[in-house]
Protein backbone atom coordinates (compact mmCIF):
# COMPACT_ATOMS: atom_id res chain seq x y z
CA UNK A 1 0.00 0.00 0.00
CA UNK A 2 1.30 3.52 -1.17
CA UNK A 3 1.05 6.17 1.23
CA UNK A 4 -1.33 8.14 -0.27
CA UNK A 5 -3.40 5.27 -0.72
CA UNK A 6 -3.31 4.46 2.87
CA UNK A 7 -4.54 8.12 3.19
CA UNK A 8 -7.09 8.33 1.12
CA UNK A 9 -8.40 4.83 2.52
CA UNK A 10 -8.13 6.85 6.18
CA UNK A 11 -10.39 9.83 5.05
CA UNK A 12 -12.97 7.50 3.17
CA UNK A 13 -13.44 5.77 6.58
CA UNK A 14 -13.30 9.21 8.94
CA UNK A 15 -15.58 10.69 6.62
CA UNK A 16 -19.02 9.43 7.31
CA UNK A 17 -18.01 10.16 10.95
CA UNK A 18 -16.47 13.38 10.84
CA UNK A 19 -19.76 14.34 8.95
CA UNK A 20 -22.15 12.73 11.61
CA UNK A 21 -20.75 14.54 14.60
CA UNK A 22 -21.08 17.54 12.92
CA UNK A 23 -24.83 17.13 11.74
CA UNK A 24 -25.41 16.08 15.37
CA UNK A 25 -24.22 19.21 17.19
CA UNK A 26 -24.71 21.60 14.85
CA UNK A 27 -27.40 20.58 12.16
CA UNK A 28 -27.18 22.51 8.71
CA UNK A 29 -26.63 18.98 6.49
CA UNK A 30 -25.75 20.87 3.48
CA UNK A 31 -23.39 23.51 5.24
CA UNK A 32 -21.72 20.80 6.98
CA UNK A 33 -21.27 18.25 4.24
CA UNK A 34 -19.09 20.70 2.41
CA UNK A 35 -17.21 21.55 5.52
CA UNK A 36 -16.38 17.98 5.82
CA UNK A 37 -15.22 18.06 2.09
CA UNK A 38 -12.97 21.29 2.94
CA UNK A 39 -11.35 19.51 5.67
CA UNK A 40 -10.68 16.22 3.65
CA UNK A 41 -8.85 18.32 1.10
CA UNK A 42 -7.11 19.99 3.28
CA UNK A 43 -5.97 16.71 5.21
CA UNK A 44 -5.66 15.16 1.57
CA UNK A 45 -2.78 18.50 1.01
CA UNK A 46 -1.41 18.52 4.00
CA UNK A 47 -0.98 14.86 5.31
CA UNK A 48 1.76 13.31 3.05
CA UNK A 49 3.40 16.69 4.16
CA UNK A 50 3.78 16.82 7.56
CA UNK A 51 2.51 13.17 8.49
CA UNK A 52 -1.14 11.27 9.34
CA UNK A 53 -1.83 13.27 12.76
CA UNK A 54 -2.34 11.02 15.75
CA UNK A 55 -6.23 11.36 16.08
CA UNK A 56 -6.99 12.01 12.24
CA UNK A 57 -10.68 11.80 12.75
CA UNK A 58 -10.40 14.69 15.80
CA UNK A 59 -7.99 16.73 13.59
CA UNK A 60 -11.05 16.64 10.74
CA UNK A 61 -13.31 17.55 13.10
CA UNK A 62 -11.70 20.39 14.09
CA UNK A 63 -10.79 21.83 11.16
CA UNK A 64 -14.46 21.02 9.31
CA UNK A 65 -15.88 22.36 12.72
CA UNK A 66 -14.18 25.71 11.89
CA UNK A 67 -15.04 25.78 8.27
CA UNK A 68 -19.01 25.28 9.36
CA UNK A 69 -18.67 28.12 11.44
CA UNK A 70 -17.24 30.30 9.26
CA UNK A 71 -19.52 30.11 6.84
CA UNK A 72 -22.88 29.89 9.38
CA UNK A 73 -21.50 33.36 10.12
CA UNK A 74 -20.87 34.60 7.03
CA UNK A 75 -24.39 34.07 6.79
CA UNK A 76 -25.40 37.03 9.13
CA UNK A 77 -25.07 40.33 10.43
CA UNK A 78 -21.91 40.99 13.36
CA UNK A 79 -24.27 40.84 16.04
CA UNK A 80 -26.12 37.39 14.69
CA UNK A 81 -23.05 35.88 13.83
CA UNK A 82 -21.48 36.42 17.35
CA UNK A 83 -24.63 34.68 18.83
CA UNK A 84 -24.71 32.08 16.52
CA UNK A 85 -20.76 31.74 17.38
CA UNK A 86 -21.35 31.36 21.27
CA UNK A 87 -24.79 28.98 20.09
CA UNK A 88 -22.52 26.61 18.18
CA UNK A 89 -19.81 25.86 20.55
CA UNK A 90 -21.07 22.44 21.98
CA UNK A 91 -20.37 21.81 25.69
CA UNK A 92 -18.69 18.74 24.99
CA UNK A 93 -17.44 19.36 21.45
CA UNK A 94 -13.85 17.44 20.87
CA UNK A 95 -13.84 15.84 24.02
CA UNK A 96 -14.00 11.89 24.40
CA UNK A 97 -17.46 10.75 25.55
CA UNK A 98 -18.62 10.81 29.07
CA UNK A 99 -17.41 7.07 31.12
CA UNK A 100 -19.89 4.37 30.63
CA UNK A 101 -20.86 5.58 27.31
CA UNK A 102 -21.85 2.16 25.86
CA UNK A 103 -20.75 3.15 22.12
CA UNK A 104 -18.39 6.20 20.84
CA UNK A 105 -20.54 8.62 18.92
CA UNK A 106 -18.61 8.22 15.91
CA UNK A 107 -20.08 4.78 15.82
CA UNK A 108 -23.92 6.42 16.38
CA UNK A 109 -23.30 8.97 13.77
CA UNK A 110 -22.17 6.83 10.65
CA UNK A 111 -25.54 4.86 11.76
CA UNK A 112 -27.33 7.81 11.96
CA UNK A 113 -25.88 9.31 9.10
CA UNK A 114 -26.77 6.19 6.98
CA UNK A 115 -30.40 6.50 7.62
CA UNK A 116 -30.66 10.19 7.09
CA UNK A 117 -29.35 9.24 3.67
CA UNK A 118 -32.42 7.13 3.20
CA UNK A 119 -35.32 8.96 3.87
CA UNK A 120 -38.42 7.56 2.93
CA UNK A 121 -38.98 11.00 1.01
CA UNK A 122 -36.36 10.29 -0.98
CA UNK A 123 -36.33 8.81 -4.11
CA UNK A 124 -33.57 5.55 -4.45
CA UNK A 125 -31.66 7.37 -6.79
CA UNK A 126 -31.56 10.13 -4.36
CA UNK A 127 -30.63 7.77 -1.41
CA UNK A 128 -27.71 6.41 -3.44
CA UNK A 129 -26.49 9.98 -4.67
CA UNK A 130 -26.94 11.11 -1.05
CA UNK A 131 -25.24 8.11 0.62
CA UNK A 132 -22.24 8.38 -1.47
CA UNK A 133 -21.59 11.78 -1.11
CA UNK A 134 -21.89 11.93 2.85
CA UNK A 135 -18.93 8.95 3.29
CA UNK A 136 -16.69 10.85 0.79
CA UNK A 137 -17.23 10.74 -2.69
CA UNK A 138 -17.04 13.96 -4.77
CA UNK A 139 -19.53 14.73 -6.92
CA UNK A 140 -17.58 14.04 -9.94
CA UNK A 141 -16.70 10.42 -8.77
CA UNK A 142 -20.41 9.78 -8.19
CA UNK A 143 -21.02 11.06 -11.79
CA UNK A 144 -18.56 9.04 -13.00
CA UNK A 145 -20.19 5.98 -11.49
CA UNK A 146 -23.47 6.46 -12.98
CA UNK A 147 -22.49 7.89 -16.23
CA UNK A 148 -24.42 10.93 -15.77
CA UNK A 149 -23.00 14.52 -16.21
CA UNK A 150 -21.45 16.19 -12.63
CA UNK A 151 -23.45 19.03 -13.70
CA UNK A 152 -27.10 16.21 -13.69
CA UNK A 153 -25.88 14.91 -10.42
CA UNK A 154 -25.29 17.82 -8.60
CA UNK A 155 -28.61 19.11 -9.02
CA UNK A 156 -29.58 15.30 -7.69
CA UNK A 157 -28.01 15.49 -4.69
CA UNK A 158 -28.59 19.26 -3.49
CA UNK A 159 -32.41 18.01 -4.39
CA UNK A 160 -31.61 14.57 -1.78
CA UNK A 161 -30.26 17.47 0.53
CA UNK A 162 -33.18 19.98 0.62
CA UNK A 163 -35.49 16.82 1.26
CA UNK A 164 -33.94 16.14 4.18
CA UNK A 165 -32.99 19.42 5.36
CA UNK A 166 -34.51 20.33 8.51
CA UNK A 167 -34.73 16.82 9.58
CA UNK A 168 -33.77 15.38 13.22
CA UNK A 169 -30.35 13.81 13.25
CA UNK A 170 -30.39 10.97 15.15
CA UNK A 171 -31.34 6.53 14.93
CA UNK A 172 -34.86 7.91 14.09
CA UNK A 173 -37.92 6.12 16.32
CA UNK A 174 -38.76 4.06 13.58
CA UNK A 175 -35.31 3.10 12.43
CA UNK A 176 -36.55 -0.16 12.08
CA UNK A 177 -39.06 0.84 9.87
CA UNK A 178 -36.15 2.58 7.90
CA UNK A 179 -33.72 -0.61 7.91
CA UNK A 180 -34.53 -2.67 4.58
CA UNK A 181 -34.37 0.86 2.33
CA UNK A 182 -30.86 1.41 4.18
CA UNK A 183 -29.85 -2.16 3.18
CA UNK A 184 -31.69 -1.78 -0.26
CA UNK A 185 -29.43 1.30 -0.75
CA UNK A 186 -26.21 -0.62 0.31
CA UNK A 187 -27.43 -3.49 -1.80
CA UNK A 188 -28.09 -1.19 -4.98
CA UNK A 189 -24.19 0.60 -4.62
CA UNK A 190 -22.95 -3.01 -4.21
CA UNK A 191 -24.68 -4.21 -7.30
CA UNK A 192 -23.58 -1.29 -9.87
CA UNK A 193 -20.08 -2.24 -8.63
CA UNK A 194 -19.99 -5.94 -9.16
CA UNK A 195 -21.86 -5.41 -12.30
CA UNK A 196 -22.13 -2.06 -13.94
CA UNK A 197 -25.54 -1.10 -15.74
CA UNK A 198 -23.70 0.46 -18.35
CA UNK A 199 -19.84 1.86 -19.87
CA UNK A 200 -16.72 0.24 -21.04
CA UNK A 201 -15.98 -1.72 -17.30
CA UNK A 202 -17.62 -4.59 -16.36
CA UNK A 203 -16.72 -3.67 -12.97
CA UNK A 204 -16.51 -0.61 -10.33
CA UNK A 205 -14.30 -1.75 -7.84
CA UNK A 206 -13.86 0.86 -5.92
CA UNK A 207 -18.22 1.29 -5.63
CA UNK A 208 -18.49 -2.40 -4.86
CA UNK A 209 -15.50 -1.92 -1.98
CA UNK A 210 -17.43 1.45 -0.80
CA UNK A 211 -20.54 -0.81 -0.01
CA UNK A 212 -18.79 -3.69 1.71
CA UNK A 213 -16.84 -0.97 3.68
CA UNK A 214 -20.23 0.33 4.77
CA UNK A 215 -22.02 -2.73 5.43
CA UNK A 216 -19.51 -4.00 7.92
CA UNK A 217 -19.59 -0.64 9.96
CA UNK A 218 -23.47 -1.88 9.60
CA UNK A 219 -22.37 -5.12 10.72
CA UNK A 220 -20.46 -3.75 14.22
CA UNK A 221 -23.18 -1.43 14.97
CA UNK A 222 -26.27 -3.99 14.87
CA UNK A 223 -24.44 -6.99 15.07
CA UNK A 224 -27.53 -9.12 16.40
CA UNK A 225 -29.59 -7.97 12.79
CA UNK A 226 -29.69 -11.24 10.65
CA UNK A 227 -30.32 -9.26 7.48
CA UNK A 228 -27.16 -6.83 8.02
CA UNK A 229 -24.87 -10.27 8.33
CA UNK A 230 -26.82 -11.91 5.58
CA UNK A 231 -26.20 -8.71 3.35
CA UNK A 232 -22.38 -8.83 4.41
CA UNK A 233 -22.23 -12.41 3.43
CA UNK A 234 -23.56 -11.76 -0.25
CA UNK A 235 -21.13 -9.27 -0.82
CA UNK A 236 -18.21 -10.72 0.62
CA UNK A 237 -19.04 -14.44 -1.23
CA UNK A 238 -20.10 -12.63 -4.60
CA UNK A 239 -16.98 -9.88 -4.44
CA UNK A 240 -14.80 -13.11 -3.70
CA UNK A 241 -15.25 -14.00 -7.67
CA UNK A 242 -14.07 -10.44 -8.61
CA UNK A 243 -10.70 -11.30 -9.79
CA UNK A 244 -11.89 -14.47 -12.33
CA UNK A 245 -14.81 -12.65 -13.74
CA UNK A 246 -12.83 -10.58 -16.69
CA UNK A 247 -10.49 -12.21 -18.99
CA UNK A 248 -7.25 -10.52 -19.89
CA UNK A 249 -8.86 -7.84 -22.25
CA UNK A 250 -11.61 -7.24 -19.73
CA UNK A 251 -14.01 -9.58 -21.34
CA UNK A 252 -16.42 -10.79 -19.24
CA UNK A 253 -16.33 -15.17 -18.20
CA UNK A 254 -19.71 -16.82 -16.94
CA UNK A 255 -19.23 -18.65 -13.58
CA UNK A 256 -19.15 -21.88 -14.87
CA UNK A 257 -15.98 -21.12 -16.96
CA UNK A 258 -14.17 -19.15 -14.35
CA UNK A 259 -10.96 -20.23 -12.91
CA UNK A 260 -12.42 -21.24 -9.16
CA UNK A 261 -8.37 -20.74 -8.20
CA UNK A 262 -8.40 -16.81 -8.34
CA UNK A 263 -11.66 -16.74 -6.26
CA UNK A 264 -10.66 -15.23 -2.93
CA UNK A 265 -11.28 -17.93 -0.42
CA UNK A 266 -10.59 -15.71 2.90
CA UNK A 267 -13.65 -13.67 1.63
CA UNK A 268 -15.25 -17.43 0.95
CA UNK A 269 -14.38 -18.48 4.25
CA UNK A 270 -15.97 -15.29 5.94
CA UNK A 271 -18.95 -15.15 4.27
CA UNK A 272 -20.00 -18.74 4.94
CA UNK A 273 -19.37 -18.23 8.54
CA UNK A 274 -21.90 -14.72 8.70
CA UNK A 275 -24.49 -16.70 6.84
CA UNK A 276 -24.06 -19.87 8.89
CA UNK A 277 -24.08 -18.29 12.05
CA UNK A 278 -26.98 -15.85 10.73
CA UNK A 279 -29.45 -18.92 9.43
CA UNK A 280 -28.55 -20.85 12.49
CA UNK A 281 -30.21 -18.04 15.04
CA UNK A 282 -33.15 -17.44 12.42
CA UNK A 283 -33.20 -19.93 9.77
CA UNK A 284 -37.05 -20.71 9.60
CA UNK A 285 -37.57 -16.71 9.85
CA UNK A 286 -34.08 -15.97 7.69
CA UNK A 287 -34.63 -12.88 5.18
CA UNK A 288 -33.55 -12.26 1.58
CA UNK A 289 -30.39 -11.19 1.99
CA UNK A 290 -29.43 -14.24 4.24
CA UNK A 291 -31.23 -16.75 1.29
CA UNK A 292 -29.66 -14.75 -1.25
CA UNK A 293 -25.90 -15.30 0.99
CA UNK A 294 -26.68 -19.24 1.32
CA UNK A 295 -27.50 -19.46 -2.39
CA UNK A 296 -24.32 -17.75 -3.04
CA UNK A 297 -22.11 -19.49 -0.72
CA UNK A 298 -23.40 -23.17 -2.11
CA UNK A 299 -21.99 -21.73 -5.41
CA UNK A 300 -18.51 -20.83 -4.01
CA UNK A 301 -18.08 -23.75 -2.14
CA UNK A 302 -18.20 -25.76 -4.74
CA UNK A 303 -15.16 -27.31 -6.17
CA UNK A 304 -16.43 -26.95 -9.44
CA UNK A 305 -19.04 -26.17 -12.11
CA UNK A 306 -20.51 -29.45 -11.93
CA UNK A 307 -20.16 -30.53 -8.51
CA UNK A 308 -23.01 -27.26 -7.85
CA UNK A 309 -25.76 -28.52 -5.88
CA UNK A 310 -28.30 -27.20 -7.81
CA UNK A 311 -30.84 -29.28 -6.08
CA UNK A 312 -30.06 -27.09 -2.74
CA UNK A 313 -29.90 -24.00 -4.99
CA UNK A 314 -33.23 -24.58 -5.87
CA UNK A 315 -34.70 -25.11 -2.60
CA UNK A 316 -33.29 -22.33 -1.73
CA UNK A 317 -34.78 -19.93 -4.65
CA UNK A 318 -38.33 -21.59 -3.78
CA UNK A 319 -38.10 -20.27 0.03
CA UNK A 320 -36.71 -16.85 -1.23
CA UNK A 321 -39.78 -16.74 -3.15
CA UNK A 322 -42.20 -16.92 -0.68
CA UNK A 323 -39.76 -13.75 0.87
CA UNK A 324 -39.44 -11.71 -2.60
CA UNK A 325 -41.74 -12.53 -6.01
CA UNK A 326 -39.58 -10.46 -7.73
CA UNK A 327 -38.93 -10.88 -11.44
CA UNK A 328 -35.60 -10.94 -10.49
CA UNK A 329 -35.40 -13.74 -7.90
CA UNK A 330 -37.76 -15.85 -10.68
CA UNK A 331 -35.25 -15.70 -13.51
CA UNK A 332 -32.54 -16.60 -11.50
CA UNK A 333 -35.21 -19.92 -10.18
CA UNK A 334 -35.63 -20.77 -13.57
CA UNK A 335 -32.01 -21.03 -14.36
CA UNK A 336 -31.97 -23.26 -10.72
CA UNK A 337 -35.01 -25.73 -12.63
CA UNK A 338 -33.09 -25.59 -15.88
CA UNK A 339 -29.72 -27.13 -13.88
CA UNK A 340 -32.24 -29.65 -11.80
CA UNK A 341 -35.24 -30.41 -14.73
CA UNK A 342 -33.35 -29.30 -17.75
CA UNK A 343 -33.36 -26.60 -20.38
CA UNK A 344 -37.00 -27.56 -21.71
CA UNK A 345 -38.50 -27.01 -18.18
CA UNK A 346 -36.27 -23.97 -17.00
CA UNK A 347 -38.00 -22.56 -20.74
CA UNK A 348 -41.30 -23.42 -19.63
CA UNK A 349 -40.92 -21.57 -16.35
CA UNK A 350 -39.39 -18.85 -18.50
CA UNK A 351 -42.91 -17.85 -20.42
CA UNK A 352 -44.86 -16.02 -17.70
CA UNK A 353 -41.70 -13.81 -17.15
CA UNK A 354 -42.62 -12.19 -20.75
CA UNK A 355 -43.00 -8.93 -20.96
CA UNK A 356 -41.25 -7.90 -17.55
CA UNK A 357 -39.52 -4.55 -18.44
CA UNK A 358 -37.19 -4.78 -15.29
CA UNK A 359 -35.30 -7.55 -16.40
CA UNK A 360 -34.14 -5.65 -19.31
CA UNK A 361 -31.69 -8.17 -21.54
CA UNK A 362 -31.37 -10.66 -19.48
CA UNK A 363 -34.66 -12.16 -20.19
CA UNK A 364 -32.98 -12.70 -23.48
CA UNK A 365 -29.95 -13.86 -22.15
CA UNK A 366 -31.49 -17.12 -20.03
CA UNK A 367 -33.21 -17.55 -23.22
CA UNK A 368 -30.42 -17.89 -25.54
CA UNK A 369 -28.47 -19.97 -23.18
CA UNK A 370 -31.24 -22.36 -22.30
CA UNK A 371 -32.25 -22.63 -25.86
CA UNK A 372 -28.12 -23.58 -26.40
CA UNK A 373 -28.71 -26.05 -24.42
CA UNK A 374 -31.58 -27.74 -25.83
CA UNK A 375 -30.21 -27.88 -29.10
CA UNK A 376 -31.65 -25.02 -30.59
CA UNK A 377 -28.82 -22.77 -32.34
CA UNK A 378 -31.15 -20.87 -34.77
CA UNK A 379 -33.35 -19.20 -32.10
CA UNK A 380 -30.60 -19.50 -29.23
CA UNK A 381 -28.50 -16.65 -31.61
CA UNK A 382 -31.73 -14.63 -32.20
CA UNK A 383 -32.60 -14.75 -28.26
CA UNK A 384 -28.26 -13.41 -27.59
CA UNK A 385 -28.40 -11.16 -30.21
CA UNK A 386 -31.79 -9.56 -29.28
CA UNK A 387 -29.89 -9.49 -25.29
CA UNK A 388 -26.89 -7.56 -26.95
CA UNK A 389 -29.13 -5.11 -28.54
CA UNK A 390 -30.24 -4.19 -25.12
CA UNK A 391 -27.88 -4.28 -23.15
CA UNK A 392 -25.72 -0.73 -22.42
CA UNK A 393 -22.84 -2.77 -20.47
CA UNK A 394 -20.29 -3.03 -23.66
CA UNK A 395 -18.52 -6.14 -21.81
CA UNK A 396 -22.49 -7.91 -21.69
CA UNK A 397 -22.73 -7.17 -25.16
CA UNK A 398 -19.61 -8.21 -26.55
CA UNK A 399 -20.15 -11.61 -24.52
CA UNK A 400 -23.72 -11.71 -25.98
CA UNK A 401 -22.21 -11.07 -29.59
CA UNK A 402 -19.74 -13.42 -29.11
CA UNK A 403 -21.94 -16.53 -28.12
CA UNK A 404 -24.60 -15.62 -30.88
CA UNK A 405 -21.25 -15.54 -33.12
CA UNK A 406 -20.61 -18.83 -32.19
CA UNK A 407 -24.03 -20.62 -33.11
CA UNK A 408 -23.96 -18.78 -36.87
CA UNK A 409 -24.10 -22.02 -39.48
Amino acid sequence: MTPGTGIEDLLRKHAPQVLGALVRRYGHFNTAEDAVQEALLAAARQWPREGVPENPRGWLIRVAARRLTDALRGEESRRLREERAAALTPRDAFVAPPPGAARAPSEDDTLSLLFLCCHPELTSSGQIALTLRAVGLTTAEIARAHLVPEATMAQRISRAKQRVRGTRFGRPDNWEERLPAVLHTLYLIFNEGYTATSGAALQRAELAGEAIRLTRTMRQLLPKEGEVAGLLALMLLTDARRAARTGPHGELVPLDEQDRGLWDRAAVREGVLLVTEALSVSRETAGPYQLRAAIAAVHDEAPSPDATDWREILGLYDVLLHRVPGPVERLNRVVAVAMVHGPRAGLAELEPLEGESALGHRIDAVRGHLLERAGDPARARAAYESAAGKTLSLPEQRYLQARAARLRP
